[in-house]
């Protein structure tokens, strides 16, 4: 195991730990977008961005797209590179303001969370649409890891703190349940070649309408290019 430093939450430290990554010559054959805040005050990233916005979201956004090629590169028609991005169950109850995504209107933490969870859906189903169209052997998939016992819900008020304490034992996942969807998506053979699924609890789920519309997919993809500074290719294909 080797450690390479990345601030989600930066832009110039995605870029940095990219060219270092490159440098190393390796092959990258499963990516797992799994960083997040979640219930953040209202805040901004060193670029400007909503926090919750552009850490989980536009972070995974501008990653994914600069390791592509490497992952193009890495994968065969038998054995494919895999993207596996973590939302949420939150996701479908979000709200994608394309004309609002800083949350700048009228911020909730609960909403700007949410919003960021139907994005990486949208992402992903957009994605795994231009690898299909380009013969990629790259598939991308997302994944709900259900209720996690972990730190990351250290930001909600604190009569949730104590009653996740009282009951995290009977109701919340271990760290160790909660990976084994990502781990499923990871390695599975089952999932070979397989692309633009919602996964929870190791199977294949149905995940809100919106993210089913192709015109947002769309849409959403090519501000998000706008927004980390990368050319928007993909917009010419089908």
């Amino acid at each position: 195991v080797e450690f390479l430093y990345c601030d989600l939450a930066s832009m110039k430290s995605i870029r940095q730990f990219v060219r270092q990554f490159r440098a190393k010559n390796c092959p990258l054959h499963v990516l797992v977008n799994n960083a997040g805040v979640m219930l953040v005050p209202e805040r901004k990233t060193e670029d400007g961005f909503e926090e919750h916005f552009g850490l989980n979201y536009l972070g995974h956004f501008l990653l994914t797209n600069l390791l592509l090629d490497t992952l193009k590169q890495s994968g065969t028609h038998s054995h494919n590179a895999r993207i596996i991005t973590v939302s949420s169950a939150t996701h479908y109850v979000g709200k994608l303001h394309l004309n609002d995504l800083q949350s700048r209107c009228s911020y909730s933490p609960h909403g700007a969370y949410a919003q960021s969870k139907l994005a990486l859906v949208l992402f992903t189903y957009r994605l795994q649409h231009l690898l299909t169209a380009n013969g990629s052997h790259v598939t991308a998939n997302v994944v709900d890891p259900g209720v996690v016992n972990t730190e990351l819900y250290k930001h909600v008020f604190w009569v949730v703190k104590l009653v996740k304490w009282m009951t995290a034992w009977l109701f919340f996942k271990t760290p160790e349940e909660g990976a084994s969807t990502t781990i499923y998506a990871a390695v599975s053979p089952e999932l070979e070649g397989a692309g633009g699924c919602y996964l929870y609890n190791e199977e294949r789920t149905k995940s809100a309408d919106v993210t089913y519309d192709e015109e947002l997919q769309r849409r959403l993809w090519t501000e998000s290019c706008k927004m980390v500074g990368i050319s928007d290719e993909a917009s010419r294909l089908p």
